[in-house]
C-alpha cells in the first residue's frame, strides 16, 4: 500500500468515527459512513445488511448508490447469494467480476445495464464473533489495488459499524425502559389527581393494566380482545393517552358499522371523480391519524378484499387514496379490536392469516365482568360518581341494592352497567338507590341474547333491554305518541329520547300510531 493511500485510509476511518461520535439516528449515520468509503476510496456501490429479528431474513438498512426501489429488493435468506453466504460462513468473499459469478445474484438491480468490470467485496460485521449483518462494496476493477488490503480495511469499518449497532442497541434499551418508567410515573401520578384509567383490583385487571404500561410507549400494534362491551374501547384509549403520541389524534373506526361499499374511501380516503358523488378529495381515516393512534374495533368484520390494504398499511405505513395512484406514507399507530375468535376466522378462510399474525404482536385479553367480580363495586361507585355529577345529583346505594348488583353477573359486561347506573340515577326519586328499583330492571337467569343471572340464582325477570323498551313504549303511548312529551315523562332529554327511540327501533312504529290520530 502506497504512502497517500494509506494516508487517505486513516482519514476515512477518522471522518467515520466523527460520524459514530455525532450520531443520533442509526440508519442516517450508516449512510453517512458509506458516503464516506464511496467519496474517498472510488467505491461505486456500498450497502449495510442487516438481519431482521422479525422475519429472519438479511435486509439492506443502509446504502450509498442504490435508489429506493433498488434498496427495497435487497432482501436475503441466510445462505442466499453472496451476501447470505458471508453471514452464514462469518468470512469475507471477494468477486473480481460480478458478472463472471453465478453466487452474485443482483438482487437489487443495481448492476444489470453496467458495462464496466465491477468488483465486489463483502465482509461480515461481527460482533464478539457473531455475524449481525454484512458491509458490501462495489469498485470498478483495478490491477493496482490489492483485493487483501481492501477486505482487510473493511474488516476495520466492520469492526467499527458493530460497535457503532451495539451502542445504538444499549441506548434504545435505555431509553425504552426510561419510557417505561415515565409511562409508569404518569400513570401513577394520574391515579393521584384524575383517580384511575382503569378501575382495578382483580388479578385479571392488574394484570391487563400491567400490559397496558408496558405496550403504551412501544410503537407495537396492539389487538384488544374480549366479549362486547368489557371495555377495549377505554383499554386503546389509555394506550394513546400514556404513549408519547398522545398530543396527537386518535381515530376511531368502527368495521362493523360502516357499509362495506364505503369502508375502503373511509379507510384510505378519495380523489375527486373516484366514484359517483366524489365532488371533492377527501383524506381517510389513517391520514386523519398521521402522528397519532388509529382504532380499528370490530377488525374481525373487515371484508377479505380490504384486508390484504391493510396489511400493506400496518408492513409498509403506505397506501393510495381510492381513485389515485399516489402513494401516500403514514406514521400511525395501530390498535385493533374484536370481540372475534380470529384464529376460527383463519381457519374458515375468512381472515388472513398473515393479517392475523402481523395484527397478534401484542394481544391483551380483556376478562369479562362476571370473571373478575372484585372489579364490580368499584365500578358500580366510578360510574354512580360520574353520572350523578353528569347530572348535578348527590346520591348513592343502599347496601342491600349494592349487594344485588354486586351478585349480579353482567352479561353486558361495562357497558351494560354504565347504562343500568345512568337509567337508575334518572328514576331516583330520592337520593338513595335502593332495592326495590333494581328487581323489575336486572335480567333473569336465563341463558341467551340479554339475559343474565345472578351468581348466586335468582328469581327471573325480563331482560333490562326489555324493560327499557317497554317504557318508553307505555311513555309514548300516555301521551300520544310524542317524542318530546315523553322525554319529560322518562325525565330524559329530546337527545336521550331520541337515542332510545333509534336503538330500540322504534321510528316506524311511531310513524304508524301518529298516523292514527290525524
Amino acid at each position: 500500500m502506497n504512502d497517500t493511500l494509506a494516508s487517505l485510509k486513516i482519514k476515512v476511518l477518522a471522518d467515520i468515527s466523527n460520524v459514530i461520535n455525532k450520531a443520533l439516528d442509526l440508519e442516517q449515520s450508516m449512510g453517512e459512513i458509506l458516503a464516506i468509503l464511496s467519496d474517498n476510496l472510488s467505491m461505486k456501490r456500498a450497502t449495510i445488511t442487516l438481519m431482521d429479528r422479525a422475519s429472519g431474513a438479511l435486509v439492506i438498512t443502509a446504502s450509498h448508490g442504490l435508489s429506493p426501489e433498488e434498496k427495497k429488493r435487497g432482501v436475503y435468506r441466510l445462505g442466499e447469494g453472496v451476501t447470505g453466504m458471508i453471514f452464514e460462513t462469518a468470512r469475507p468473499y471477494i468477486v473480481p467480476d460480478v458478472h463472471n459469478d453465478p453466487l452474485f445474484l443482483d438482487k437489487t438491480g443495481a448492476r444489470k445495464v453496467e458495462r464496466d468490470r465491477v468488483s465486489f467485496l463483502g465482509v461480515p460485521i461481527l460482533l464478539h464473533a457473531t455475524p449481525i449483518g454484512v458491509l458490501n462494496v462495489d469498485r470498478l476493477f483495478d490491477d493496482d489495488v490489492s483485493f487483501d488490503e481492501d477486505v482487510g480495511f473493511l474488516t476495520i469499518v466492520a469492526t467499527l459499524i458493530a460497535q457503532f449497532i451495539s451502542l445504538n442497541e444499549q441506548v434504545e434499551e435505555r431509553v425504552d425502559e426510561l419510557k417505561r418508567e415515565n409511562v409508569s410515573l404518569r400513570y401513577r401520578v394520574s391515579k393521584e389527581i384524575k383517580g384511575p384509567y382503569i378501575v382495578a383490583r382483580s388479578p385479571a385487571m392488574l394484570d391487563v393494566e400491567r400490559q397496558v404500561e408496558r405496550v403504551a410507549p412501544t410503537r407495537a400494534t396492539v389487538l384488544l380482545l374480549g366479549e362486547s362491551g368489557v371495555g377495549k374501547t377505554l383499554i386503546a384509549r389509555v394506550i394513546h393517552d400514556l404513549s408519547d403520541r398522545a398530543n396527537f389524534p386518535f381515530v376511531k373506526v368502527n368495521c362493523a358499522s360502516i357499509p362495506e361499499n364505503l369502508l375502503e374511501s373511509e379507510l384510505f380516503g378519495y380523489e375527486r371523480g373516484a366514484f359517483t358523488g366524489a365532488v371533492n378529495s377527501k383524506a381517510g381515516r389513517f391520514e386523519e391519524a398521521n402522528k397519532g393512534t388509529i382504532f380499528l374495533d370490530e377488525i374481525g368484520e373487515l371484508p377479505l378484499a380490504l384486508q390484504a390494504k391493510l396489511l400493506r398499511v400496518i408492513q409498509d405505513r403506505e397506501f393510495e387514496r381510492l381513485g389515485s395512484n399516489l402513494t401516500r406514507r403514514v406514521d400511525v399507530r395501530i390498535i385493533a379490536a374484536t370481540n372475534r375468535d380470529l384464529e376460527d376466522l383463519v381457519e374458515q378462510s375468512l381472515f388472513r392469516q398473515d393479517l392475523f399474525y402481523r395484527l397478534s404482536v401484542f394481544p391483551i385479553l380483556i376478562p369479562a365482568l362476571r370473571e373478575r367480580k372484585e372489579d364490580v363495586v368499584g365500578l358500580l361507585n366510578h360510574f354512580l360518581g360520574k353520572v350523578a355529577t353528569e347530572y348535578g345529583r348527590q346520591i348513592a346505594f343502599e347496601a342491600d341494592a349494592l349487594d344485588m348488583l354486586r351478585r349480579y353477573d353482567w352479561p353486558g359486561n361495562v357497558r351494560e352497567m354504565e347504562n343500568l347506573i345512568e337509567r337508575l340515577v334518572i328514576m331516583a326519586e330520592t337520593s338513595r338507590i335502593e332495592t326495590h328499583m333494581l328487581t323489575p330492571l336486572l335480567a333473569s337467569n336465563g341463558s341467551s341474547g340479554d339475559t343474565g343471572s345472578f351468581s348466586d340464582g335468582a328469581s327471573p325477570h325480563h331482560s333490562l333491554r326489555d324493560i327499557e323498551r317497554t317504557e318508553v313504549i307505555n311513555a309514548l303511548k300516555r301521551v300520544g305518541w310524542i317524542q318530546y312529551k315523553a322525554a319529560d315523562e322518562l325525565g330524559l332529554t329530546p337527545r336521550q329520547m331520541g337515542y332510545r327511540v333509534k336503538k330500540f327501533g322504534l321510528e316506524s312504529l311511531i310513524a304508524s300510531e301518529r298516523a292514527r290520530y290525524r
